[in-house]
Parts: structure tokens; sequence; C-alpha cells
């Protein structure tokens, strides 16, 4: 019943662009919000590290890495957005996706049910009202190498390292001037993870 509505249901080109630009302004504003409150939580961090609870600090700097790397994905999104409206006209033509915009279209449409941000949603429903139900195959596994890796990985929900929770640590410490030293780690047999500290 759920394939035969949207297959009955239409492509709307002016909803998808005036869509695709509301995005953009909330993706802009929810990264500015996340960057601010991310800041705090580091501040309280380093009061944590001051006063020697460091079990404590490594607990919260997590959230906060996690937190970064969300903003890093928001920030990924809002670059799809603006890429689909630069190539709106690739959009337009066809029903079969143009491979300049595949990645966009794909990641959009695995993160969309991902996040409860209205306008990413309004952009997915649209997609696969031109593209047709089978954009959804992004959300299996085998499909990980067709989304932007950082967005693929970071609904991984995987643990940060003891290696990066030592680096923001650090980094939080020198930032704030607190005089803290990192612990000697064990080697790590595991693959590197890029995030933004800062």
């Amino acid at each position: 019943m759920k394939k035969k509505f949207i297959n009955k249901s239409k492509f709307n080109p002016n909803k998808t662009k005036v869509s695709l630009r509301l995005a953009i302004a909330r993706l802009k504003l929810l990264q500015s919000k996340k960057s601010s409150i991310n800041n705090t939580a580091k501040k309280e961090i380093s009061t944590l590290l001051e006063n020697g609870k460091e079990a404590s600090a490594r607990i919260r700097v997590e959230q906060i890495i996690k937190e970064d790397y969300n903003i890093e994905v928001l920030e990924v999104l809002e670059l799809f957005c603006e890429l689909l409206i630069s190539r709106y006209g690739l959009l337009l033509q066809s029903n079969d996706l143009d491979n300049s915009i595949a990645e966009a279209v794909k990641s959009i449409a695995y993160a969309a049910p991902r996040y409860d941000i209205k306008e990413l949603n309004d952009i997915h429903k649209e997609l696969i009202y031109k593209f047709g139900i089978e954009i959804n195959n992004v959300q299996y596994d085998n499909y990980g190498s067709e989304i932007h890796p950082k967005i693929y990985n970071f609904f991984k929900n995987e643990t940060p390292s003891k290696t990066l929770v030592n680096k923001y640590l650090t980094e939080i410490a020198n930032i704030y001037h607190v005089k803290w030293e990192c612990p000697p780690e064990e080697e790590e047999n595991e693959k590197s993870e890029v995030y933004l500290l800062y």
C-alpha cells in the first residue's frame, strides 16, 4: 500500500528547491548551536581535569567527540544541499540518477530518516518521488560505499578510541591552561579515525 501511494505522488520541483534552501539554513543553525554547546562542555571538562576527576572527564569527552563528528556530518549534508541546488538541472532532466549528484542524493536519503530534521525529510520524500522507492536501498549496509564516509561512519555509533579521547583531553587541557598529563597508552590495533577537533 505504501509503495502504491508513493508511485501516485509526483515530484514537485519548486517544493524541492525551497526545501533545499530551508535545509541549508536549518543545518547552519544546528551546527552553530551544537558548536556553542560543545564549547561550554569543553570548559566544564577542563574544570573536571583541574579537580582531578579524570574518569568523569573521559566519559564526558566521548559525547563531545560524537557531537563534533555530528557537526561535521551536518556540514557535509549542507554542502550536498548546496550541490543539488547548483546542479538542479541534472536533478530535473531525468528519472535516472546522474553520477555527479548520486553521492549527494544517496547520502541525504541515508541520513534523513536518522535525523529529526523536517527539511531533510521533505527532501527525502521528493527524492523518492523523483527516483523511486529504490533510493531507500541505501539503508542497507552493503550500500555503504555509495554514501559519504563521514555520514556512513557516524551512524555506526562506534565508541571513540582511547587514543582519540586522550587527544581531546590534551587539547582541552592546553586551551584552558590546565596542568594535566596524558597517561601512557597501549598500542591500539584499530583503524585511525579522522575527527575535527575544533
